[in-house]
């Protein structure tokens, strides 16, 4: 069986010089100066009920060049001006096919700074990174080496708020292999106590990155309150915010990593619940350790790993009473309020951990579906359809 090479994109720090970084800077406000305008453009087009499509806006775009109040475009690299309206086209395609809200408009405080450099916009040579309008190649820092042959098609170069600067390189990675088949399945509950319970009665713990950073951001964002708007002062509160953010988030993102990439090695059948985050972090109570655990995050690793690897990943619906069912008979409990933690069934007289019983009814309702092909990509692309545990084989007549 044929396999497609899997396009992967790696991302590393680099420290740019001070030109490189005050021609970065002027990038990006260009980037966001014209995907705004072209906003603005299709926006009143639409308006007047006429379509304005991507070459309307790129001839736009050499319009506004020659005007003198927009020159300043000239100054930068035309290849991110241009990338920024294909996305701002495929934005506006996926609001089309109500996939996605309106496109907004992008903000000088709150909007990513980010620009996309195609192959005409940058120069790789010898394990070396040089963007349109700039003599030296980037300081990256190479924490992990390319694909053996591998010529990046995209840079994406990028500033996050606590002011560090990264690289984006896509490339073909054809080391990304499904792995050889294997005859293991997997319930996974996710909790707040546990991370993780799985239907083999391991518990991986929840680390708690937030809570264990609460202290050290409360007092940045104390000392970030009492600077006044607008001052140097408050940029540099600002930024020791954004800091331990960062560090909160990239050791949340390490240990998702680390513990997907272990689950999908191991197991060839996935079975998870199809959670809607979203809504549960509306809990007051809750919102905070929901949001630090990120189901979400897992659940997305897992889907593309498994896709990368082989495997497979099924969602069993929400409304699954995973928690009441006893694993053993089968018998469901009335209620189950959430400081149980274990209970007794009465019917076969079985005590269940919680949370071990819930990931073995997982387990065993994501196996009675694989013969329909539920999954996890149908059952989020088609919202309020058929779930996966709601859905049967088709009864066909001999």
């Amino acid at each position: 069986m044929a396999t497609t090479c899997v396009k992967r994109a790696l991302k590393y720090r680099f420290y740019p010089t001070d030109v490189q970084a005050a021609e970065l800077s002027r990038t990006f406000g260009c980037v966001r100066k014209v995907y705004n305008l072209a906003l603005a453009a299709r926006t009143e087009a639409w308006a007047r009920q006429e379509r304005v499509n991507y070459n309307q806006t790129s001839a736009m775009l050499t319009e506004w060049k020659k005007t003198e109040e927009l020159a300043y475009l000239n100054d930068v690299s035309s290849v991110p001006l241009q990338q920024c309206l294909r996305h701002l086209q495929t934005a506006f395609t996926n609001f089309f096919g109500k996939r996605a809200k309106y496109p907004r408009f992008k903000s000088r405080k709150k909007s990513r700074r980010s620009a996309e450099y195609t192959t005409s916009g940058f120069r790789f040579r010898e394990g070396k990174l040089t963007l349109a309008k700039m003599t030296e190649p980037l300081d990256i820092v190479w924490s992990r080496p390319l694909p053996p042959g591998a010529t990046p098609s995209t840079v994406t170069v990028s500033q996050d708020a606590a002011g560090r600067w990264f690289v984006s390189m896509l490339c073909d990675d054809p080391g990304v292999k499904p792995l050889p088949a294997a005859d293991t399945a997997i319930g996974v509950d996710v909790g707040l106590d546990h991370l993780l319970t799985l239907s083999t009665g391991e518990k991986i713990t929840n680390p708690r990155h937030e809570r264990r950073d609460r202290a050290r951001l409360a007092k940045a964002q104390r000392e970030l309150s009492r600077k006044a708007k607008g001052s140097n002062n408050r940029a540099k509160a600002r930024r020791k915010v954004a800091k331990v953010h960062a560090r909160i988030a990239d050791r949340r993102r390490d240990h998702l990593h680390k513990l997907t990439t272990r689950l999908v090695r191991e197991n060839q059948t996935l079975v998870i619940e199809d959670l809607t985050v979203r809504t549960m972090v509306r809990n007051r109570s809750l919102a905070r350790a929901i949001s630090d655990a990120a189901w979400a995050q897992f659940r997305s690793l897992l889907e593309y790993k498994a896709a990368w690897y082989g495997r497979e990943v099924i969602a069993v619906d929400r409304f699954f009473p995973s928690s009441r069912l006893c694993s053993g008979c089968g018998a469901l409990q009335d209620k189950m309020p959430l400081h149980v933690r274990t209970w007794t069934c009465g019917s076969c007289g079985t005590t269940h951990d919680r949370d071990v019983n819930a990931a073995k009814n997982l387990l065993a309702a994501g196996l009675a579906v694989t013969v329909c092909g539920a999954g996890v990509r149908p059952q989020r692309s088609t919202p309020g359809g058929q779930s996966a545990t709601k859905q049967k084989p088709s009864q066909r007549k001999p």
